[in-house]
């Protein structure tokens, strides 16, 4: 049975471990077109100001406010002008901590899952509950440990070889998608 996870269950966690936990765990967006529901199959981690990664490492501007608020809600911004990037801010209020949702079922790609699931900056800061359209269910889907591929975060060498090299990044393999996660 489909349980919703509350907003108040990501904040102030290790924000790796979560990143981990969020693999098999359903993203739901409703909208006047209905409700739809993805597993999500592919993240990234992204830990405060000292992750040069981060966005929060170049400080608190108009974008990054958002990360420096309490977890438990949506972190949407544009990347190159072109794609939506959905994050869910995971840190206790003041330490900036986000994870990208990288891949969902039918969509592997982070500008694909905001296409397919319609998401854009008016959910920027929003929370990750059923009221803002957004949220997170537990559908009893379980990924076995050895099932969860980890390695390197993509796209972000000009973080430096320490911060880029950091394994932060967790996927299923295609072929695990197929066989662990029911059909969206």
């Amino acid at each position: 049975m489909a349980r919703v996870i509350s907003p108040e269950k990501w904040q102030g966690r290790g924000t790796v471990g979560l990143a981990r936990a969020l693999l098999g765990k359903v993203l739901v967006r409703t909208t006047a077109a209905g409700r739809e529901e993805r597993v999500i199959v592919e993240t990234e981690a992204y830990v405060g100001e000292r992750d040069l990664a981060c966005h929060a490492s170049k400080g608190r501007t108009p974008r990054t406010q958002v990360m420096f608020g309490s977890g438990g809600v949506w972190y949407v911004y544009l990347c190159y002008g072109i794609h939506e990037m959905l994050n869910l801010v995971t840190g206790p209020a003041g330490f900036p901590a986000a994870i990208l949702i990288r891949g969902v079922s039918g969509a592997i790609g982070p500008g694909r899952v905001t296409k397919q699931l319609r998401i854009d900056r008016a959910l920027n800061a929003a929370p990750a509950a059923p009221s803002s359209g957004l949220h997170l269910e537990d559908h009893g889907i379980v990924i076995p440990p050895g099932k969860i591929v980890r390695g390197p975060r993509v796209g972000i060498d000009y973080a430096g070889p320490i911060w880029a090299a950091k394994p932060w990044r967790f996927r299923l393999a295609p072929e695990d998608i197929r066989r662990l996660v029911p059909r969206a």
